[in-house]
Parts: structure tokens; C-alpha cells; sequence
């Protein structure tokens, strides 16, 4: 029997041992995408405790304590750190099975070199520890990023952003990881958001004139695009129900947004023009800038009506849904495609039933002109766990080419999850491990681990150009 998280933890065969430590392991990470706050990198801060470092923000584990019957109060509400902690600390051991379980124990041994287990006895020690290392120099978050030998980040940034955090960081010769933004439009897209009206008040404040139609909707949008481009900006990222890929016109559109800014109710089909128009226009406008741009489909958003009144959204509430993707996916990519429009494109889906449509949907729109220019994304959020990024990979290589794969992303809030590019390297190694022992694949070592290493950090490398 192996013992618990050891060093060949996930690796199944002796083989599969030897691709993760010859040649996965020390990799460095390349992050392209993720919600961590940029000002915190510029100030490379310390946390104060554990608990703000590990609880702030981590949605994952807020629903996790819920569904344990811990009060709100102990995870978005006023109770003091150490008890939040101890709250946590309680509801690790019924996480078992839960990817929560490896991560929580993985964080703890790579950064802080703690290989209790946690629960309610061990809690006030491991929370003692980890917090008084805290507040040491190496563990800022320089720190931390560079135990993990994180390389470039790519943080998620809204158009109205200011962008000031990242180009005070960029004008700093001592930093060391590379940080970059991402421009994230999608609240310029949402036209049925009730706040739609004044974020374009306030893109037109930025931009220095009225926005009032879709054409000068465009050119604002274009003129932030360009404001990112310049501050290092290479990639787009959209988090969305579906793709949206409805007939339009200019004429179409503009009357709709006339309409929400009138307050005039607008009807379901007009709303879908709208979002056609100007997504079809953003794929365009990322050709032209030569950036990479991100899909994220597939989530049920906001769905407790209660919790999203008293805590906002991201705070725990979503779950995955079932929206038809293949016509307007098909028809999206198509258009661009059509007129050479379309740029390097990465599809992430939440739906596993969806699974086999998004892997044979990139196929289309490979065209030869770049090696996996159109990719099926890691399994993200609820299916970036053991069997969920097993079925990605297994699907990708079943009817695509897993080794021209970007790999994996953190998509987190947390300085402290970066391990889970090791928990993503080790189930790859496992699966490449298993076929050579079954005799699957042959026993030609150096360039399977080379496979290995390009799908960990060299395809990403190449492909972002960073």
C-alpha cells in the first residue's frame, strides 16, 4: 500500500515515475489564465494569515463548508481568521474524494514543508505554522510564485481597467515573474445586465466620447484593445453561457443598444443580435491584434437568487448547464475562418456531456496554418479534477493531437494553487505511463517525455508567444 501524497503520488507505474521526475517535474509554469489581483503582485505582499491567503476568495472551498453545514458566517461573513480556519480545518476530512482533499495537503507540503494531515486537531498548529512563514520575506508573493517556479501569469482584466498595477510592475527591473493582462469584454457583450447602460457611461468617459451606437461601441471597445495591446496584453477571454451566432446587421445591433439605453425593453432575438454582433466584431479585432482568445462556455451562473442578493456573484453559486453549442460554435468560428479572420482560439468546456462535441469541433478549424491553433481547453473549474482532466485528455487524444495541448491553467484567486500544474503533470505522465506499460505506446522514452515537457510548458510557450 503507497502511502498518502508520497512522491510517486498519482504516478501508478514505474514508468510513468520516471516521466513525471526526468522530466515534467521541473518545468517551469506558465499561468495564461487566472483571477489573481495584479496590485497584490505589484506590492508582492505578505498575507497576514493563512486564512487570507488560502480562504479569501476560494469559492471552492466556501461550498464545500456549506454543504458541511458550517454558517455563512464563517466563510464570507465577519468571524475572526482563526476561526474561519478552524471551521475549514473541521470540514477537510469529509472533503475525501473531493479534489479539495489532494489540494489542501498538496499546498501544505510544497510551500510550507507541512505533511500532517489537517483536520480539527491538527488545525490551530498547521495554522500557527503556515501564518508565522507568512510573514517571512519568502513567502511574499515573489515568494511563493517562485517556489513553484512560475514563470508568467496572465491575470483578467476588465476593459475599464486602468491598467496601472500592471505597468508599474512592467517598469520594475527586479520583478520576477512576468505578469500580463487579459481583456475580459464580456460585460460589454450582456447587453440584458441591468448595469449594461452605465458600464457604457463609463467606457465612454475613458474613451472620451459618446457611446451611442454599435459603431462607436466598437471603436471604444477597439480603443481599449489597443490601450491593453500596448501594456502587453496578447490574450481575450470570454466566460459565457454559449457562443452567440445569430444573424445580424450593424443596423440590427444598434437598435438594440439605442433601446437599452432609451430603458426600452428589448426581446430575446433582438438581445441575441446583439451579442452576435459584437462577438463576430471582437473575433475579428483579435485576428488583427494577433492575440489568442479564450471561450469559456458551459456555466449555470447565480442560480441561489438569495445568496447572489446578500454576497454578489463568484461566491459560490454556480453550477454546470446544458446549453446547445455546436451550431453557434460552428457558425462563429466558421465565420471568422471564412475570411482568414480567425485568430489562435482555445474552447474550455463545463459540460462534459459536451466533451466529444468540443474535441471534434477544434478539428474543423485547424487549417495547418499553426500547430494546434484551435485547442480544446484543460477541464476547468468543476471537471479540473483527476477524472475530469483525464477524460479531456483522453478525449483530445482519441479524435485530436494531445501533444500540440497548451496544458494546464490554474484559473484561480489563490497564490497558493499553483501546485495543481503538478497534480495536472502527474496525471499526464500517469496516462502516458500506463500506455507504454500495456504495451499501448512504445517504450521510446526520450521523446514521450519530450511530449510531456511540451505539453507541461513548451507548447505553451510557442503558442503565446510570451
Amino acid at each position: 500500500m503507497k502511502n498518502f501524497l508520497d512522491e510517486n503520488f498519482l504516478l501508478e507505474t514505474k514508468t510513468a515515475e520516471r516521466l513525471y521526475h526526468e522530466y515534467a517535474k521541473d518545468m517551469p509554469i506558465i499561468d495564461y489564465h487566472n483571477h489573481l489581483p495584479p496590485d497584490q503582485i505589484l506590492n508582492n505582499i505578505n498575507f497576514k494569515n493563512l486564512t487570507h491567503a488560502w480562504l479569501a476568495g476560494d469559492h471552492y472551498k466556501w461550498r464545500a463548508m456549506r454543504t458541511n453545514g458550517v454558517n455563512e458566517k464563517y466563510c464570507t461573513g465577519e468571524e475572526s481568521d482563526d476561526v474561519k480556519f478552524e471551521k475549514w480545518a473541521e470540514t477537510v476530512p469529509y472533503t475525501m474524494r473531493n479534489p479539495l482533499y489532494h489540494w489542501t495537503h498538496l499546498e501544505l507540503q510544497r510551500y510550507f514543508r507541512i505533511d500532517k494531515i489537517l483536520n480539527a486537531n491538527t488545525a490551530k498548529g498547521i495554522y500557527d505554522e503556515a501564518s508565522e512563514k507568512l510573514q517571512t520575506q519568502d513567502f511574499n508573493v515573489q515568494g511563493l510564485l517562485g517556489m513553484m517556479k512560475v514563470e508568467t501569469v496572465c491575470t483578467t482584466d476588465d476593459p475599464l481597467d486602468s491598467l496601472v498595477h500592471h505597468k508599474d510592475y512592467a517598469d520594475r527591473t527586479e520583478a520576477g515573474v512576468n505578469m500580463y493582462p487579459a481583456f475580459r469584454p464580456d460585460k460589454f457583450i450582456l447587453i440584458e445586465n441591468p448595469a449594461f447602460a452605465s458600464y457604457l457611461y463609463r467606457l465612454g468617459d475613458i474613451v472620451g466620447f459618446e457611446i451611442k451606437d454599435f459603431e462607436s461601441l466598437m471603436k471604444a471597445l477597439r480603443s481599449r484593445a489597443n490601450f491593453f495591446n500596448a501594456n502587453g496584453c496578447r490574450i481575450s477571454d470570454h466566460g459565457l453561457e454559449q457562443i452567440y451566432a445569430a444573424d445580424f446587421t450593424e443596423e440590427g445591433a444598434s437598435k438594440a443598444l439605442k433601446k437599452v439605453l432609451a430603458k426600452e425593453a428589448i426581446s430575446k432575438e433582438e438581445e441575441l443580435e446583439f451579442k452576435s454582433a459584437v462577438l463576430h466584431s471582437l473575433g475579428v479585432m483579435y485576428s488583427e491584434l494577433g492575440w489568442v482568445q479564450q471561450f469559456h462556455v458551459g456555466a449555470l451562473r447565480n442560480n441561489n437568487l438569495r445568496a447572489m442578493r446578500e454576497l454578489g456573484p463568484d461566491t459560490g453559486w454556480d453550477s454546470i448547464g446544458d446549453f446547445a453549442q455546436a451550431q453557434a460554435m460552428s457558425k462563429f468560428l466558421g465565420k471568422l475562418d471564412e475570411y482568414n479572420q480567425l485568430s489562435k482560439t482555445i474552447i474550455y468546456n463545463l459540460n462534459p456531456a459536451d466533451n466529444y462535441l468540443i474535441g471534434t469541433m477544434i478539428g474543423n478549424f485547424n487549417d495547418g496554418s499553426v500547430a494546434g491553433k484551435v485547442q480544446f481547453g484543460s477541464g476547468w473549474w468543476f471537471l479540473d479534477q483527476k477524472q475530469g482532466m483525464e477524460d479531456q485528455m483522453n478525449i483530445l487524444s482519441n479524435v485530436g493531437l494531445i501533444s500540440r495541448f497548451v496544458g494546464m491553467l490554474t484559473d484561480s484567486r489563490s497564490f497558493l494553487s499553483f501546485p495543481r500544474h503538478e497534480y495536472f503533470r502527474r496525471i499526464l505522465c500517469n496516462l502516458f505511463g500506463n500506455d507504454i506499460e500495456n504495451g499501448e505506446l512504445p517504450n521510446d522514452i526520450e521523446w514521450i517525455g519530450k511530449l510531456v515537457q511540451d505539453i507541461s510548458y513548451n507548447n505553451t510557450k510557442n503558442y503565446f508567444g510570451f
